[in-house]
């Protein structure tokens, strides 16, 4: 495990915050990138006992993109790269063992955005709001994670225009799941991760590997890749539990197991 300068953590029985901490607005360099990269990519390490995630910002915004410096630096020679360690870092919280619940106020834009559609839920804060900027500076992405927030029309409309969308303007299309004050994000946030961790750590395991595998497949084979992690699944102990608790009229007891 890396020494992690950039990022704070804190486990809560089965559930996990984790928190952006770069001043002033959380925007993403190499060094963010690269520990956010390997946070997600080894969370039963960083978090042993989490059922589930909150991911968080410190400070005025949850991220307020990439740093633009970098982007004055950049050139055909270098930009794989650099581009390669976005896109992983994006990845790894994606790919997470957990569901991940981004906590968004302030801004989530560019870069920020994608790190927040790569979750699995978005809760955001009064007057939080969203943005592709990438026009507006010369570079290109985003897109296609604003597309997991938002249709195609929206994402057009907001990528070619780079401005900035509130999250109330957002949230009719689903992928906000609730705009709370701002003093309540957090607690709301933990209470939905609360409400996910109750259930057995293999089968949310399963089941987030299952929704990944299945979020761009065509019905038929899309089920069938779901029936085969309930083949998996039915071999665990866990499963039996949810089963038997369940008829039983009881609390399950799981092991992860």
């Amino acid at each position: 495990m890396r020494d992690l300068t950039l990022l704070d953590w804190q486990e809560d029985g089965p559930i996990a915050t984790v928190w952006l901490d770069r001043p002033p607005v959380n925007a993403t360099d190499h060094q963010l990138y690269s520990e956010i990269r390997e946070f997600f990519r080894n969370l039963t390490e960083y978090l042993p006992r989490a059922r589930a995630v909150v991911l968080a910002g410190r400070g005025k915004h949850f991220c307020a993109g990439n740093d633009l410096a970098e982007f004055q630096t950049m050139d055909p020679e270098n930009a794989p790269e650099r581009l390669q360690l976005a896109r992983e870092t994006f990845w790894a919280i994606y790919d997470s063992p957990y569901p991940v619940i981004a906590a968004v106020h302030g801004v989530a834009v560019g870069s920020g955005l994608a790190i927040a559609a790569s979750c699995d839920l978005v809760v955001a804060a009064e007057g939080a709001r969203f943005a592709t900027p990438e026009v507006n500076v010369g570079v290109l992405g985003g897109a296609k994670h604003l597309s997991r927030l938002v249709p195609q029309g929206v994402v057009r409309l907001m990528h070619y225009t780079g401005d900035l969308y509130p999250a109330e303007k957002l949230l009719p299309y689903g992928g906000i799941v609730e705009i709370v004050p701002q003093e309540r994000l957090l607690g709301a946030a933990q209470d939905l991760a609360r409400s996910i961790a109750r259930h057995s750590p293999v089968t949310l395991e399963l089941a987030k590997r299952s929704l990944n595998g299945i979020e761009y497949m065509e019905l038929k084979p899309g089920y069938e890749f779901e029936q085969s992690l309930t083949h998996e699944l039915s071999g665990y102990a866990d499963s039996k539990e949810a089963v038997n608790a369940f008829l039983e009229r009881r609390a399950p007891v799981y092991t992860g197991r």
